[in-house]
């Protein structure tokens, strides 16, 4: 599909929690246990902010999965994580050092823009709640992050909309969100998708609301919503090209 969409722009969703690597696991000691990655999210926080990772495996293992993407055929436009763990400066400095290595300059910017909702809307979806208050710790790391990405050299957008609302998207949060994004370029973090076999066999949360997420992407108003806010849509390509 990808091949034959050549507009299309393809990144790597780098794995290090909740699933297997591509190297063998005993090349792994410090994030894998037996075949498997050894942590949930709470507990790789804590194994990355006490530095009890090996760096050399974090970027050995990102590099084996651009790489896998690749010897398909594939041009790999972007890398980000799955659960967003390089959001801890531990996990982003081996991950760009493995991007750059397979020729990649691009990555997400885990990072957004204060929670744009009202308290009214919040009150109607009361896990949102968590959420927020968990990115908004996090986001003491944001400086970091982008004095590393410039370091580096590596394009980024200006940050993230739609981390918060992961599980829940539905068309007024989205219109929400559209009509509250500032200036810059922003990435719209989202999972549309089927409800099928094959997810049924996924380690997710996330089924029902990615059909809901489907449907409320490919609506017609949603290119409406856009249009009337100004929002010029792009891809990962079009953010390189302008390097």
């Amino acid at each position: 599909m990808a091949k034959a969409s050549p507009a299309l722009s393809v990144g790597c969703h780098i794995v290090l929690i909740d699933g297997e690597p591509v190297l063998d696991a005993s090349m792994l000691s410090t994030i894998t246990d037996s075949r498997q990655f050894r942590d949930g999210l709470k507990t790789f926080a804590a194994r990355a902010l006490t530095r009890r990772m090996n760096a050399g495996e974090i970027e050995s293992e990102a590099r084996a999965q651009i790489q896998k993407i690749q010897s398909a055929g594939i041009a790999v436009s972007h890398v980000d994580t799955h659960k967003h763990t390089h959001i801890f400066p531990q996990i982003l400095r081996p991950l760009l050092r493995a991007a750059r290595g397979c020729g990649v300059r691009a990555l997400r910017n885990p990072f957004g823009p204060r929670f744009p909702l009202r308290s009214s809307q919040l009150l109607s979806q009361p896990n949102l709640w968590t959420r927020f208050a968990e990115l908004r710790i996090l986001s003491r790391f944001a400086g970091q992050f982008r004095r590393a990405v410039d370091r580096e050299g590596f394009v980024t957008p200006d940050g993230t909309l739609g981390i918060e609302v992961t599980g829940t998207l539905d068309e007024r949060l989205f219109q929400a969100i559209s009509q509250s994004i500032p200036d810059g370029t922003w990435e719209f973090v989202c999972h549309p998708g089927y409800n099928d076999a094959d997810l049924a066999a996924a380690k997710t949360r996330l089924r029902e609301s990615r059909e809901l997420e489907l449907k409320v992407l490919t609506m017609p108003a949603a290119r409406e919503v856009l249009a009337q806010a100004g929002v010029q849509l792009i891809s990962y390509r079009d953010l390189l090209m302008n390097m």
